[in-house]
């Protein structure tokens, strides 16, 4: 399964995107800034996207959520990467929020539903074996 996420909107508090699975839209994307790591960007602890790349995801347990949750494998510069719910940039630290509809450049909405329906998807996949791999483009 491939993920992609389209960066579209990028904010001083936020950037905003859409995820695709094997190319076919799937939600909204709400991450920390973009502050372009893969162009020697400088990192701002706890307030910056994930550099753009391909990478590994698996589903592991999450200590700090305390249930399973996509966990993007191998960032550099970062560790515990999830994808999990979440409304505005505060609720990340790094990581990959997903939700229905943009409320304004620093909100996404229906995070939980969003997530459950993701995790459905994810899980089927990962059960039989198969690879997911996220693009961050």
């Amino acid at each position: 399964m491939k993920l992609t996420l389209h960066r579209h909107t990028f904010g001083s508090v936020a950037t905003l995107g859409d995820l695709f699975i094997d190319g076919i839209y799937f939600c909204r994307t709400l991450e920390d800034v973009d502050r372009k790591l893969e162009c020697d960007g400088e990192k701002v602890h706890g307030q910056t996207a994930i550099p753009r790349g391909a990478y590994d995801v698996i589903i592991d347990w999450s200590p700090r959520f305390k249930r399973e949750l996509p966990h993007v494998l191998d960032v550099p510069g970062f560790e515990g990467i999830r994808i999990h719910s979440g409304n505005k940039a505060e609720d990340s630290e790094g990581c990959i929020l997903v939700g229905r509809d943009i409320l304004n450049d620093n909100y996404i909405t229906d995070s939980r539903n969003t997530l459950l329906g993701l995790m459905a998807k994810l899980e089927a996949v990962y059960e039989r074996g198969d690879k997911i791999v996220l693009e961050v483009a």
